[in-house]
């Protein structure tokens, strides 16, 4: 068996104390890590609401997601060795067959012992791969070991409306707490400000906007409506409309669709702000489209312009992170940040299971941006 290298991804450093945590939702699936970066045979270590996780690829290609814990005496597996089908315990030799997490080998018993190892198990989570990503579902304390995935809610998919496109990826590690990088993630008046860029926005271009929302279960939507006038890249659709999803625990959803010549020209994004721990976040973009997928060049140029908007997002939160860590009370305003106010609300009534959806129907809001 070979050891396991795995790395852990830095997150932002920041020199003094973590700003305020925040509760987390489980019972949900999440994105670890890219799978695309495990062959067969490879494992990582990554974290997921303050659970160290080991993700791996068996032999047979499928991934396996195990808490990075020996039940036996509490050392990472990671120290350990992984064979493509079976992960050691660097301190004892316990074997597991990571899927199920259940134990195959406890090399010191003897034949004087009764203990039967696979009535063991160590912690496994269901994972799903979906566009390229490694999705762990993270079950609520105490719920118990999953044996059929059936039960479980769907796995979250990017939106695609043809089978010829190009894809892209970012990820960006955020040092605050997942309320304020969902509440970032949606906030429509910071455009001209923290993205002012001659290829996107400028503080002379912000003028009045009026949008429709509506209710959908477990989050809302932005109803579909022409895209931002004063965003250039979404004038190389022609007269596209756009509908955005934000659906809980985190996950935003964007479509842009038009047509053009009898030709449907689209872009999708699925944005996803994970819990890292209960004071730092990570927020991961996969993009697909169909403009001009045929040209080599527009998967880099699409990734180095999403990458500078993703690293402005991020350099924000790194400031604000320092005002954050007093704990400061928040001053939400309507309606820009109506948004922001329904996303409290709906994760307060995932959380306690009481309330009523804070929409009870269409609601439109204004603003400048």
């Amino acid at each position: 068996m070979k050891p396991m290298r795995a790395e852990m991804a830095e997150l932002v450093q920041l020199p003094a104390k973590a700003g305020p945590p925040a509760e987390m939702i489980f019972g949900e699936w999440y994105p670890a890590l890219r799978a695309d970066r495990l062959r067969a045979g490879e494992t990582a270590v990554t974290m997921l609401l303050e659970i160290p996780l080991l993700v791996g690829r068996k032999s047979d290609g499928k991934l396996f997601a195990m808490r990075d814990l020996c039940p036996h005496r509490g050392i990472p597996l990671s120290a350990g060795w992984f064979d493509g089908e079976t992960v050691q315990c660097k301190y004892h030799g316990w074997r597991f067959e990571p899927c199920s997490g259940r134990c195959e080998e406890i090399p010191s018993l003897t034949s004087f012992d009764s203990l039967a190892p696979t009535k063991i198990y160590a912690n496994s989570f269901p994972v799903a791969e979906r566009d390229g990503y490694a999705w762990v579902y993270v079950p609520a304390a105490g719920a118990g070991r999953i044996e059929d995935d059936a039960v479980l809610p769907a796995v979250p998919e990017l939106p695609k409306f043809g089978g010829r496109y190009r894809t892209a990826h970012l990820q960006a590690d955020l040092p605050c707490n997942v309320d304020h990088g969902i509440i970032g993630l949606m906030d429509p008046a910071h455009g001209p400000f923290v993205h002012r860029a001659w290829w996107w926005r400028s503080a002379a271009s912000i003028h009045e906007k009026t949008k429709m929302f509506e209710p959908i279960p477990e989050g809302f939507r932005m109803s579909a409506h022409a895209p931002s006038t004063n965003s250039a890249p979404y004038k190389l659709l022609g007269k596209p409309v756009t509908t955005i999803d934000f659906v809980l625990p985190n996950r935003r959803y964007e479509t842009i669709v038009a047509e053009k010549n009898g030709k449907k020209r689209w872009f999708a994004s699925l944005t996803t702000v994970t819990p890292v721990t209960a004071s730092t976040c990570r927020i991961d973009v996969i993009a697909a489209w169909n403009m001009l997928y045929w040209v080599p060049l527009v998967t880099p140029i699409a990734k180095y312009f999403g990458a500078k908007f993703v690293a402005q997002d991020q350099q924000t939160m790194v400031e604000q992170a320092q005002g954050l860590r007093s704990n400061p009370g928040l001053m939400l305003i309507d309606d820009a940040d109506k948004p922001a106010k329904w996303y409290f609300a709906l994760k307060q009534r995932r959380l306690t299971g009481e309330g009523e959806h804070p929409l009870n129907g269409p609601v439109e809001l204004h603003w400048r941006s």
